[in-house]
């Protein structure tokens, strides 16, 4: 019996991974992110996670205004080291460059939002918010679980400063008005 080889792309580069490597690299795990270079592969979700992340999705494309859509799992490249792929975005109609669009700019993005989960906690309260920010994404949701519920905390950046504020933690009612008008059930 002969065990096939590693893929090579489990030797990084001297300088880390790049965020057009992820459309080039062969046999990549689905959902693979890049952080600072490095790849990140996510494991298996939760049904928590996955009930959260349609609750959401689903009341963010009634809410929508025109001009704006909701993509779940789709990339975003934040510079040359950092393509991460939150739970949802909310970009710009006008960025759609075709069916074969792995990922957004961030740029085009208004919202990323992460649904926490117990492998990716770091990653997702402290690296990928201060990333977000950086690149000038105007709004995050961060989404942690309290006894089976979510509990969404929502941020909006500081453009003097490049730093999300917290605007809110919402645990059974999520109504904004910004970065658009929304009113969700989190029960």
């Amino acid at each position: 019996m002969s065990v096939a080889p590693y893929p090579n792309w489990l030797r990084p580069p001297v300088d880390g991974y790049t965020a057009e490597d992820l459309d080039r690299l062969p046999d990549l795990p689905p959902h693979t992110e890049l952080l600072d270079g490095s790849l990140i592969f996510v494991s298996p979700q939760t049904k928590f996670h996955v009930r959260t992340k349609r609750l959401l999705e689903r009341a963010l494309e009634e809410a929508a205004p025109e001009g704006w859509e909701v993509w779940p799992e789709m990339g975003v490249t934040l510079d040359r080291r950092n393509r991460p792929e939150p739970d949802l975005l909310v970009v710009d109609v006008a960025s759609d460059t075709g069916y074969l669009q792995t990922n957004f700019n961030a740029e085009h993005v208004l919202l990323a939002i992460e649904v926490v989960s117990q492998e990716s906690r770091e990653r997702d309260r402290e690296v990928k918010p201060r990333k977000y920010a950086t690149a000038g994404i105007p709004h995050f949701w961060r989404v942690e679980c309290d006894e089976g519920r979510p509990v969404v905390h929502t941020y909006e950046l500081d453009p003097a400063t490049r730093l999300y504020g917290l605007t809110g933690i919402h645990h059974k009612q999520l109504k904004l008005d910004r970065p658009f008008q929304v009113d969700i059930d989190l029960t």
